[in-house]
């Protein structure tokens, strides 16, 4: 019934449910509160989590609407956003477990670049969004979409895929663990799969996609991918 609450609701909701689900996926299986890391992180999170939505709230309610609906139609889609949000749970979870278990040496470094690489994704998400309101959580095409290829889209297809790889990528080190990193794997394969399926979609579905998939080459990283 989510789907039918207002945007208000859902948003209140969001914010009540987030932070107590953070707070144990991280020092429940940590075993402790004493986690330096763990608090850090989520001061991050939050932090910009709710510069972002204030931001958008304002500036762009259509966009926090299509972003807070999340109703994946084709069963592949299905299967891959299961299978990636299980593994982003299964991050945290096993990176605090990673701490309890003292399985990763202390390498308060490690802690920094993790802590920048979720603050680098989170700011790629902020710059993409700005820059499409059309970039919801399900594959679909809006009556009004049109493609967008200013911006971070003129260098690669899909930038906010760029930010999600960087951003998990920091919340194992941001906790400390760098076996964490070991569940970030998998989530690159899929997100590659996913974002193949988004394109056979778009270019049969959105008008102009298949000319500028032509002029812009890169789907991830220029000169690579």
């Amino acid at each position: 019934m989510l789907h039918l609450m207002s945007l208000e609701k859902r948003t209140l909701l969001n914010a009540i449910v987030s932070v107590p689900l953070l707070w144990l996926l991280i020092f429940l299986p940590a075993g402790t509160a004493r986690y330096w890391q763990g608090w850090l992180l989520i001061t991050i999170l939050v932090t910009i989590g709710v510069f972002t939505s204030a931001y958008f709230w304002r500036r762009d309610r259509g966009l926090l609407e299509r972003r807070s609906r999340i109703a994946e139609k084709e069963p592949a889609q299905k299967v891959i956003v299961t299978l990636v949000y299980g593994l982003f749970l299964a991050i945290f979870v096993v990176s605090a477990l990673d701490h309890r278990l003292r399985w990763s040496a202390d390498i308060p470094m490690l802690v920094a670049i993790g802590d920048l690489l979720v603050v680098l994704g989170l700011c790629v998400y902020f710059v993409v969004f700005r820059e499409n309101s059309f970039a919801a959580s399900t594959i679909q095409v809006a009556a009004d979409q049109r493609v967008v290829s200013s911006g971070p889209y003129a260098v690669v297809r899909h930038p906010l895929y760029v930010g999600l790889l960087i951003f998990v990528s920091g919340i194992p080190l941001a906790l400390g663990s760098y076996w964490g990193l070991l569940l970030v794997v998998p989530i690159v394969p899929l997100t590659i799969w996913r974002l193949h399926d988004e394109e056979a979609f778009l270019v049969k579905n959105l008008p102009g996609y298949a000319q500028y998939r032509a002029k812009v080459r890169w789907r991830l990283v220029p000169g690579l991918f």
